[in-house]
């Protein structure tokens, strides 16, 4: 897939990795127009093609009472609004048919969560769409496997796909990143590697998800190294405070500093 198929994105031309950045869930409007604005000043400066990622509901939650969005309505006009606002793509993950053609409505950029990349007519429904997929490789799959999510769009006529590495089960509580799949799955599609959820430890006793941010900058600058096409890094401006996902996310405060690191990484990488 080439990238420039998402619609407003920019600097494509830079020789940069692409970017998928924001919040784990959409909060509210003025939380995410912060970040949004945040990273798009960050990107602009930096030459990095940049697609705001926000999901519209968290559907697959440890427990009943964990947070799972603010309407799905209302979150979605408030994606749309960032896109209006700072004339950037945004991407956001669905979880059933029905939310295909709902959120096509609102983003550029429909993903298939790890846990559902296999469900035929899931991934089908956002197919159709015509938008953009990002699948998520299972956390249970191997990069291998990836080929028949990516040829199931495919066959709906949609060459607009990418996939995205969130890591795999290493035990019950912890995930690793084999970088052997980066290459492989580039085979198949444009691939990105979903740093911050790579390094969620799950199953936890609590029913809330860990994390191992102090680790965001080793697996980032490892990705960089092997070639992978885009980063997915979820940040905050208060991940103690998030209402997902805050365990493991990266504070906004050193964004800057983790993509300027990666950026000269790239650079290296492409002398050679």
């Amino acid at each position: 897939m080439n990238i420039q198929h998402i619609p407003q994105i920019k600097h494509t031309e830079s020789g940069n990795f692409f970017l998928l950045a924001g919040p784990c869930a959409i909060e509210g409007e003025e939380m995410a127009l912060r970040i949004a604005e945040k990273l798009v000043g960050i990107t602009d400066k930096l030459q990095i093609p940049y697609v705001f990622k926000g999901s519209f509901k968290k559907a697959n939650r440890s427990r009943i009472d964990s947070f799972s969005g603010i309407g799905d309505e209302k979150a979605l006009k408030i994606l749309r609004k960032v896109s209006e606002t700072f004339h950037v793509p945004t991407v956001t993950d669905i979880h059933t048919n029905e939310d295909a053609d709902m959120a096509a409505q609102y983003v550029d950029v429909l993903q298939i969560p790890a846990f559902l990349v296999r469900q035929t007519d899931l991934v089908v429904a956002a197919a159709n769409t015509g938008k953009v997929v990002n699948l998520k490789k299972g956390q249970f799959m191997s990069p291998e496997s990836m080929k028949h999510a990516v040829q199931k769009v495919l066959d709906c006529h949609n060459e607009n796909v990418m996939v995205t590495d969130r890591g795999t089960m290493f035990g019950y509580q912890d995930m690793i990143v084999d970088f052997r799949g980066i290459p492989t799955m580039q085979q198949y599609a444009t691939t990105v590697l979903d740093v911050t959820h790579s390094l969620q430890q799950p199953n936890q006793t609590a029913g809330v998800t860990g994390g191992r941010p102090d680790m965001i900058e080793t697996v980032a600058k490892a990705g960089i190294a092997v070639g992978v096409d885009g980063i997915f890094i979820e940040t905050h401006f208060d991940p103690a405070n998030a209402k997902s996902d805050g365990a493991n996310m990266l504070h906004l405060d050193y964004f800057e500093g983790l993509m300027t690191k990666l950026v000269a990484i790239r650079k290296t990488v492409n002398s050679f």
